[in-house]
């Protein structure tokens, strides 16, 4: 049976091992959006990751909602990702960019010309923006995608991928989770639509199918990964019939032979929002998908190494993604090789959440490494 030290198949590559670095926003990206070397520092400490995936990056201005975060669509930012890959490949990494669109999830404040936040329907959600000064508004009431406006959309996103090729990203990951754009269209929750892009469980996935295979098209199926959370409430997300919605996802985006998905479980926000919001929430667990995609699947969300050997071991994924475990040990895999080797007394780092949105090198590039 696999563990998680065991190499892997995926996509085009063999990953060495199936510990994956899960995306995690830091928000400490420079003017413009731009990466920095402060940055490329923190993805080179973290290269012996089976596979680097970066904090979600916006594929266009209008895509932003978060102060700090880097984009994917100028060339200054192409530059400033080619410093993070170039660092990430010099360690012998591998690194996929995480594209995103938050949708409804900004404010007038991010976007182009002040103009209100796009969404799948004018639909608001509820809680505070955070804005680009770290101050707090209420989110505003987005304006729904016209039905010709979604065309540009997806020319954003090939974009977006033609300029991950010239960073030097080995593929990229759809950010179809979270209650992100496509999740927008994707839950009925949210998706208030009568178009082609609205009702029917094949008409609500429509947007995340044709965003995936823009990538495609860009970069081959084979550098293309997607993300899903299917029982995700963050955003205010829900949907009526949660298992079939995102079962009819699951077995289309099998069918196009993709790097891998990369499927989340319920995180306690979410099964504490779930429950209070909507008596008949219910978390779906990976293994749910499992017999409906014959790729390569990841997970995440609250694992450490024993659960994540345990998923490995029932055959429920192929790998398991990490992220505040990975932000505070940028060399997880060491340790957990020594774990496997039956050294119990294996130091980990205590992650700092004051640190992990914003800041400098603390809490972000000073964790230390195991001696030896």
């Amino acid at each position: 049976m696999p563990d998680l030290l065991t190499p892997l198949s995926c996509g085009r590559m063999t990953l060495p091992n199936r510990v994956m670095f899960a995306p995690c926003t830091r928000c400490r990206a420079g003017v413009g959006n731009t990466p920095t070397e402060l940055m490329a520092t923190y993805y080179a400490q973290r290269a012996t990751a089976g596979l680097l995936i970066s904090e979600a990056t916006q594929i266009c201005p209008q895509g932003a909602g978060y102060p700090n975060t880097p984009g994917i669509h100028s060339p200054e930012q192409v530059a400033g990702w080619r410093r993070v890959t170039d660092s990430v490949h010099a360690r012998g990494g591998r690194i996929f960019v995480q594209l995103w669109h938050v949708g409804r999830v900004s404010h007038s404040a991010y976007q182009p010309g002040g103009a209100a936040p796009v969404s799948s329907s004018a639909a608001g959600k509820s809680g505070e923006v955070t804005l680009p000064d770290f101050s707090k508004a209420p989110y505003p009431t987005p304006r729904a995608l016209e039905t010709d406006e979604i065309p540009r959309v997806m020319e954003q996103y090939r974009h977006a991928a033609r300029c991950a090729a010239e960073a030097g990203f080995d593929g990229v990951e759809l950010h179809g989770a979270n209650g992100y754009l496509p999740d927008q269209f994707l839950r009925d929750g949210v998706n208030r639509r009568t178009d082609r892009y609205g009702g029917s469980v094949e008409n609500r996935a429509r947007f995340h199918l044709e965003a995936a295979q823009a990538l495609c098209d860009v970069l081959g199926p084979e550098r293309v990964g997607v993300r899903l959370s299917p029982s995700g409430t963050f955003g205010d997300m829900h949907d009526s019939s949660p298992r079939e919605t995102f079962g009819y996802l699951v077995r289309e985006l099998g069918r196009r032979g993709l790097a891998y998905l990369h499927i989340m479980e319920a995180m306690e926000g979410d099964l504490k929002h779930g429950q209070d919001k909507h008596p008949e929430y219910e978390p779906i667990p990976v293994s749910y998908f499992r017999p409906m995609f014959k790729g390569t699947l990841i997970t995440n969300s609250g694992f450490d190494y024993h659960k994540a050997t345990a998923y490995l071991k029932e055959g429920w994924a192929d790998a398991v993604a990490f992220g505040v475990m990975y932000i505070a040990n940028p060399d997880l895999p060491e340790r957990f090789r020594r774990l496997a080797a039956g050294d119990a007394s294996v130091p980990f780092n205590t992650p700092d959440p004051a640190t992990f949105y914003g800041g400098t090198e603390k809490g972000y590039t000073d964790y230390p490494m195991l001696a030896g």
